[in-house]
């Protein structure tokens, strides 16, 4: 490491964002979370209705080098209705507006954001290999992702922007609590046959990941997955395995499709085998490749 950073984090009490401050503190930089809500390292934000001063937050603890932004409203809570796709959308579109304007504002510019953003944008592709040069897909993630990315293109005029597009992040909370839940009441197997590819990461390399796009001078879209593809079937019988219960109740794409609706289609049934090109390429090590690496470090 150069030198010690100052990172602002939007989102940074959610479980990525926890993950994320641990692992810079423990590399010597210094976080500071954007919050809705007082307490220590915060910085009090509401980015519907306040702008961002970063001046004012330098005069106080610094100039800030990087900030990161993880704010958004949950995809997981399902069925989606209409208010539900609005705040999707409007809370990754309220804070990126906010954090890009502040930069616009700031005497001293951050030298980088690190945007968020997600797998969502490749939609549904079969066994088609996906990287970051790939295509957008269809459907509605894949509208918020663009959204969203444009969002904080104009911040690439002041600074150096890199956009996250993070897969399912395994971690004691997230996708993986509903998943494990179903498991150790002996309600798991293949998920519409089990062949669909699920684009995951365990959580101790999202925010290695993260930390290292904060340090290296990497730029436009980053694919934040393991770089070992795993179907849902392998996945949820490794899960299995791990959890000592049996792997034998199937749940039909149908099923899901009705009592989740488009959510369900997207979230659970949309096979996208992403491999993570640009990570790799720039010596970017995963400390779990293998999905049961990635459960064990998840349940440990």
């Amino acid at each position: 490491m150069a030198c010690s950073l100052t990172v602002l984090i939007a989102g940074g009490t959610g479980m990525i964002g926890t993950a994320l401050t641990t692992e810079l503190e423990q590399a010597g930089h210094k976080a500071l979370l954007l919050s809705r809500t007082p307490g220590t390292q915060r910085i009090v934000w509401n980015p519907e209705s306040t702008p961002l001063d970063l001046d004012s937050i330098a005069a106080e603890h610094g100039p800030v080098d990087v900030i990161v932004n993880l704010a958004g409203s949950t995809i997981s809570k399902m069925p989606w209705t209409a208010k539900t796709k609005h705040e999707i959308l409007y809370s990754r579109l309220s804070s990126t507006n906010t954090i890009v304007e502040a930069i616009e504002r700031a005497k001293k510019k951050p030298r980088a954001l690190i945007n968020g953003s997600a797998v969502g944008f490749y939609g549904d592709r079969g066994n088609e290999v996906l990287t970051e040069s790939s295509a957008r897909g269809d459907g509605f993630l894949a509208d918020v992702v663009v959204s969203w990315e444009a969002a904080a293109k104009p911040a690439e005029q002041h600074t150096r922007v890199a956009y996250a597009r993070t897969g399912l992040v395994l971690g004691k909370k997230g996708a993986l609590g509903p998943l494990r839940l179903l498991t150790s009441f002996f309600v798991s197997g293949p998920l519409a046959g089990g062949k669909d590819w699920w684009p995951w990461i365990s959580l101790r390399d999202e925010a290695r990941a993260l930390a290292f796009l904060i340090e290296r001078d990497i730029s436009g879209p980053v694919n934040l997955v393991a770089p070992t593809p795993a179907t849902t079937g392998t996945l949820m019988k490794a899960l299995a395995k791990l959890l000592g219960r049996p792997y034998w109740f199937p749940a039909p794409g149908f099923a899901i499709s009705l009592v989740l609706g488009q959510a369900g289609r997207e979230l659970l049934l949309s096979s996208q085998k992403i491999t993570p090109e640009v990570l790799l390429s720039s010596g970017f090590t995963f400390l779990d490749s293998d999905v049961s690496e990635g459960l064990q470090s998840a349940l440990r």
